[in-house]
Order: C-alpha cells, then structure tokens, then sequence
C-alpha cells in the first residue's frame, strides 16, 4: 500500500509559530509535526509515501528530505496554487497505485490504519473513510452509516434534532485508483463535497476507529494539549519510545534541585537552573536556559529560548530564540514568536492591543493571541 498525505496548509491559526515555518513542520516535541505522520503510516507497512505539498514546500522538502530519516521513501508533488483535498491529489495521479491511503496532514492519531485497509478490502469498497465517534456531534459534518458499513449520507451543520450518529470523518481514506476519473483536472476540486456524494451507494464505506487518539492540532490550545498528549502517551508516537528512560536527554545540564516532571522533555544542550520546575507536558529544546526559580507547565519553547529567573509560563509557546524575563507570566495559550524579547515582569495575555514599553524597542508587536517579531 502507498499513502498520499496533502500538506499544502498553511497553518494561519498557529501564527506566529507558522509565520516563517509551514504547518507540516511545526515542532511537535521533539520532531516536526509531519515526522509523526510520516512514522505513522510507516507502521502499517506504507513506505511509499507522495507529499503533495503547497505552501512554502521548499522549506518543508528542507525538513523531511527523501524521509528515510523516519522509514519511508518519499516522491514529492507540488501545487502550483492551491487544488484542494481533490485536485492536489489529481496532480500525483502519475505516481498513484491501483490501491492508496489518502490522508489530510492536519492531525495527529494513531488510528490502526491496517484495519481500516482489512475492511475495505473484505467489503470490496472503492473508497473507505476512516471515522472517529466526537462528544459532541452538533459541531461537526456526520456521516450516517448502515448497519454493514456503507455510507448512507452525510449531515453539514446539524440541528440539534436530526442528529442520529456520532461519526465524523477523520481525514484518511482508502482509495480505488478509479476514484481519479471522477476528479477534473487542472484546477480546486473537493473530495468532501465534489466526489463523496457521488459515490453514496456506488461503493463508498465507512470504517469507524473507536478508542483511537484523533486531534486537529490547528488551533493553540489544540497544538499545546497535542504535545502534552504526545509526551503522556495518550497517542502513540515514536517520541515516547525515545523517552522510555526519562525525558532528561543526553548532554542536558539539570541542576540537582531543579524538578522535571515525567512527562516532560529536556533536550540535549539545555539548561535547568536550580530551583526550576519543569512540569507536565512542558518542552525545553536544544539551546534552552531555563534560570532559577522558574517554573514551566504544558509550556513548548522551541530551540534557543531563555526563560529568566522566577518567571512561570503555562499553557503557551514560545518561539526560537526568543527571551522571556525575569517574573513574567506567561499562558493561556498565548504564543511568542521567534527572536521576541518579553519584558521582566510582564504577564500576558494581559496585552490586548498595544505593546508594552520594552517590546517596541525589541521590534515585537501582539499578533492575535500571539507576539510576533517584525
């Protein structure tokens, strides 16, 4: 089997993190997001892997390579503009076995995809969708199913009163080559909207993942609770093999009083000062200073970041190279852009509209939820 993953996003709700970076290679701990992807799909036999890529593909070809660094051989594919969910995978059609997993490269999950090609073969489907059971189905598109597993409709926007299912789809599909004849060539096209109901009762199944981890990291608050899940084991990943001793790693410098929780990950040439706390699903990377006395929960800095004495950072991110001084606060998911300086002191979110004094001399400036480096 091959998987086509389309990594053309651009990942606008994550800036500034995504300001200079693509979506697809956001750090997700200690690797880029589509590294996971990529190990994913390797352990259900898919070596043979086409990228169909959009923005910033140079930069993303950049951190992924041939990806033999995580098991697979990859063929890229690159969008002229965008195609969407369809018409991106129309332009691989070249490169397409007579059988493919097709797959959004927006989440994180460790659904068993050998399973759901198991059933697609034993139903002799021409396309099965991988479906996820969501609390809440009101905010969501549902996929009605009959009992043997064929689609029989799909519900946009529900009310209240028609809900009947709790399935959504989550992004992978099995795929019959043939599934290319019903898709134009040349320019956007939607599999969601322009193919599947097509093929309602010509063919088109559905095969529901129960008890697998499914998140869209493509929101702050989702992208912090993705790592902390990451780090806990609530998804399998690759990352938590590699923390089977401790998520201390090797050249590290932890001063002996300072705490690290298990569940967190310092990397290779950070430093912990002492007194430090740092707590569940927190991130220090490469190059990181961490100063006495501060404390760090479900907080991602990325490589380079220096954290001052006695400051407490909760729930956000914080970009390469940036500074956070001594006593600030931050979190609720707030996000510091690369090479940002944050005053001593300061606590954010408190910052709604203008910079405070300190920042504009730093040529930082608030971006949304996030502060971003001019």
């Amino acid at each position: 089997m091959q998987a086509v993953i389309l990594v053309g996003g651009k990942g606008t709700r994550l800036r500034p993190l995504t300001s200079e970076r693509p979506k697809p290679i956001v750090p997700v701990v200690d690797r880029p997001f589509l590294a996971h992807m990529l190990e994913w799909v390797a352990r259900h036999g898919m070596t043979d892997v086409v990228l169909c890529c959009g923005f910033r593909s140079d930069a993303v070809v950049e951190a992924i390579g041939d990806g033999s660094a995580w098991g697979v051989n990859v063929t890229w594919v690159f969008e002229p503009e965008p195609r969407g969910t369809a018409g991106a995978v129309k332009m691989a059609e070249e490169h397409l076995q007579e059988r493919f997993m097709l797959i959004n490269g927006d989440v994180l999950t460790d659904m068993d995809l050998s399973a759901q090609i198991a059933a697609h073969e034993r139903t002799g489907a021409v396309a099965t969708l991988a479906l996820v059971p969501v609390e809440d189905p009101s905010a969501y598109g549902l996929v009605r199913l009959e009992d043997d597993g064929r689609v029989r409709g799909f519900l946009e926007k529900p009310k209240l009163e028609d809900i009947d299912t709790d399935l959504i789809s989550a992004g992978a599909y099995v795929l019959e080559r043939s599934v290319m004849d019903m898709i134009p060539a040349g320019r956007e096209v939607s599999i969601e909207r322009e193919v599947w109901p097509f093929l309602v009762g010509e063919g088109l199944h559905g095969h529901v993942h129960r008890g697998a981890y499914w998140m869209d990291i493509g929101t702050p608050e989702r992208y912090v609770q993705g790592i902390s899940d990451v780090l806990s084991g609530a998804v399998r990943t690759a990352t938590l093999d590699r923390m089977a001793s401790g998520g201390v790693m090797a050249g590290a410098d932890v001063h002996p009083t300072a705490i690290v929780a298990a569940d967190a990950l310092v990397e290779g040439g950070a430093r912990v000062g002492p007194g430090a706390r740092i707590g569940s699903g927190a991130v220090v990377s490469r190059g990181g200073r961490i100063e006495a006395g501060a404390s760090l929960h479900r907080a991602v800095l990325l490589p380079g970041v220096r954290v001052g004495a006695r400051a407490h950072l909760d729930s956000c991110v914080v970009g390469a190279g940036a500074t956070v001084g001594d006593a600030a606060h931050v979190t609720d998911h707030v996000i510091i852009g690369d090479g940002v300086r944050v005053p001593a002191g300061i606590h954010l979110p408190e910052l709604t509209m203008d910079a405070p004094a300190g920042m504009h001399d730093a040529g930082a400036r608030p971006a949304r939820r996030g502060i971003a480096a001019d």
